[in-house]
């Protein structure tokens, strides 16, 4: 296995993080435990979580993924894991966070009551990296800054992360940090795959300029690469499929985001250049991810353990210099489908 560090941190982590936002909606305990053993078994040391999963998010299963997550961490050495949590962000206007009765901000108040709950919940002592899921775009960033660096100095987080953040808000609150001596974001978790190429814009520039890395979620686009919604019907036991038979406007507004005319057909190229590659559609996904050098570790999810596999399978793919020159090819006809 080739770890490799996180940002500036001594974080060395395995190359594909485990994923958990299912467990407790679309994954029992059961499942959760095999999709976490086996993902171990593979040499998987890095394990993403957040206070508010499950998902779709809701006041009243908030947190059960954590602790979900806390029963199985007791089955092994905690020290040969790597666990990320996020407190929840900031109520914006798409989404509103179901905990703390929708009034969370990146503060030192709910900042500290998110960091107890989720230390309570998976009943460890320290969490390994500590990151904002959603930014603050009204608590000053150097506010919220001296905040988060108040729990590495506590000892109870060793590093911090954002997410979801743009090139001026991760600029902004490492500048910030750096002339104030606080800990800085070491890592940035943003939506990174064949289907939507954002964060090459500038983002990818500050990463490499400023030794932060990207954590990249959703690499097979919320499943849309796997190829499975090229089929006809949409699958009834799937992410969009569920979320399109919601009366939820968020839900469904990201199932037409996923799910459209482009990103079909993109999917529809990239299944040709998996095919003739010798991998699966969803194999590509998560090699080509994890073939940035800005990235560290792709984040994966899961339902099961047997959807672990394509994924699983890309720790031994290196895409050829050809095989990405298509996969550019297909971007430069249909530029972000899921735009």
């Amino acid at each position: 296995m080739e770890y490799r560090y996180i940002g500036k941190s001594g974080l060395r982590v395995s190359p594909i993080c485990m994923g958990t936002m299912s467990f407790g909606t679309w994954s029992d305990e059961k499942a959760s435990f095999a999709i976490l053993d086996k993902a171990y078994e593979h040499g998987i040391n890095f394990f993403d979580t957040a206070e508010v999963y499950p998902v779709p998010p809701t006041a009243d299963l908030a947190g059960t993924t954590e602790t979900i997550f806390g029963k199985w961490i007791k089955t092994r050495n905690r020290d040969s894991l790597i666990i990320a949590t996020k407190v929840a962000g900031a109520a914006s206007g798409w989404f509103v966070p179901p905990i703390r009765s929708g009034l969370t901000a990146i503060d030192r108040h709910h900042i500290e009551r998110a960091v107890e709950g989720s230390l309570r919940r998976m009943g460890i002592d320290y969490i390994d990296l500590y990151q904002v899921h959603w930014p603050d775009t009204v608590v000053p960033i150097g506010e919220s800054m001296e905040a988060l660096d108040r729990l590495v100095q506590s000892g109870k987080v060793r590093y911090l992360g954002t997410s979801n953040e743009n090139a001026y808000g991760l600029t902004k609150a490492n500048t910030i940090a750096e002339y104030e001596g606080l800990a800085r974001f070491q890592s940035i978790q943003n939506n990174f795959s064949l289907l939507n190429r954002r964060f090459l814009d500038e983002l990818a520039l500050v990463c490499r300029k400023e030794h932060v890395s990207l954590l990249p979620y959703s690499p097979i686009g919320g499943g849309m690469l796997s190829g499975k919604y090229n089929a006809d019907p949409i699958p009834a036991r799937s992410r969009f499929g569920e979320y399109l038979q919601l009366e939820n406007p968020r839900q469904r507004a990201m199932a037409d985001r996923f799910l459209n005319k482009g990103t079909l057909a993109s999917t529809a190229r990239y299944i040709e250049i998996a095919k003739a590659a010798g991998i699966s559609p969803t194999t590509l996904a998560v090699a080509w991810s994890m073939q940035h050098d800005f990235v560290a570790s792709t984040i994966v999810g899961a339902r099961d353990a047997s959807q672990l596999d394509e994924s699983l399978a890309a720790l031994n793919v290196k895409l050829s210099d050809d095989v990405m020159r298509q996969c550019n090819d297909v971007h430069k006809e249909i530029p972000y489908p899921m735009g």
